[in-house]
């Protein structure tokens, strides 16, 4: 079901603290919590005693005390100490996940320890650049698998009925798609021309009139997805376009953490080229991102519901082409992972 060499959002940087906090994630429950040195701390939330969680227990230093009979373990997950006898059972030892702190975010490597490698962590450009302003990160739960939640975002046209309010605009619901596979996923993208900006871009572009606007829908595996919209001045947009002062780029980060087969929690980033000191505009872009995201919620937990229950078998359309795509290598990659044949 999953893809488990993978790096995963474990939680925004700013909820782990030097407390033990308890999470499931791919059908795994893990503690989490600071260490003195500040690092981020992943094991099994489980006591091999009696499978107490150890959510339940407390810090000690750097330890985890198990609540029912004292068991420590380290930050390797390692036993180091049970108060009621002198010797430590060699079995007494709990799984500890690589875990780095980056983006604001919180990552977990879920599979095989040996092949994690923090260069897999998805790349976010000029996050450095004084001249662009990230938004801090922001969560959701949603009560749905998180494939469908990655059918929505490899799927542009859904903008012009779920979003009225905020990215719709012409064009949206008829203009011609491209879709490229890449070894990392698939893209889809496409211009739109000569038409107002949607509502929610119409306040934060830089120029006045109708603009030429380029949609970039790209999901990575397993579930990561990048968002980018560039608006020009009408007529200077296309395949071949510069950017100029007057261009204004938006690009959205969204990272997909599946709990089971029913429910997900999503995390997201807004990084823009303008206006970096601004941080009115920086806080109604986070706030007009969840209403919309909110938006997204109410359909997808129905889809999940309405599939999960169908008496008959759902249709697929043209629109589907990428989500179709990317959801067939994926496939095929949890399939070569586990050693399965596709």
């Amino acid at each position: 079901m999953y893809l488990r060499n993978s790096w995963y959002v474990a939680a925004l940087s700013s909820d782990i603290e030097a407390k033990l906090t308890a999470l499931r994630i791919l059908d795994e429950n893990i503690v989490l919590y600071r260490a003195e040195s500040g690092d981020p701390v992943a094991l099994e939330d489980s006591c091999p005693h009696r499978r107490l969680p150890l959510s339940k227990g407390r810090l000690l230093n750097d330890n985890i005390e198990c609540g029912y009979h004292g068991l420590q373990f380290d930050r390797s997950g390692q036993c180091v100490a049970v108060t009621t006898q002198e010797r430590v059972p060699a079995s007494a030892v709990v799984r500890s996940y690589p875990v780095v702190d980056r983006w604001g975010l919180v990552w977990i490597w879920m599979g095989n320890a040996d092949l994690a490698d923090d260069n897999l962590i998805v790349s976010i450009e000029n996050y450095d650049n004084p001249d662009w302003k990230i938004t801090t990160g922001d969560a959701l739960p949603l009560a749905c698998n998180y494939l469908y939640i990655m059918d929505n975002l490899l799927d542009p046209s859904h903008v012009a009925w779920v979003h009225r309010a905020s990215f719709a605009a012409p064009g949206t619901d008829n203009t011609p798609l491209e879709i490229n596979e890449t070894d990392d996923g698939v893209i889809v993208h496409r211009w739109i021309y000569g038409n107002k900006p949607p509502p929610f871009y119409a306040p934060l572009v830089q120029f006045e009139g109708d603009c030429d606007r380029y949609q970039y829908y790209e999901a990575q595996y397993p579930c990561t997805a990048i968002n980018k919209g560039v608006y020009v001045p009408a007529g200077k947009g296309g395949p071949d376009f510069k950017i100029d002062e007057l261009t204004y780029v938006m690009i959205s980060y969204h990272f997909m953490t599946p709990v089971d087969a029913n429910n997900t929690r999503y995390y997201w980033l807004q990084h823009r080229n303008t206006e970096p000191d601004n941080e009115e505009v920086t806080e109604s872009i986070a706030s007009g991102a969840r209403a919309a995201f909110l938006e997204d919620r109410d359909v997808l937990e129905a889809v999940h519901t309405g599939i999960a229950n169908e008496t008959t078998r759902h249709i697929n359309l043209g629109l589907d082409a990428a989500s179709l795509q990317f959801r067939r290598k994926l496939d095929k990659l949890i399939l070569s992972e586990s050693g399965e044949s596709p």
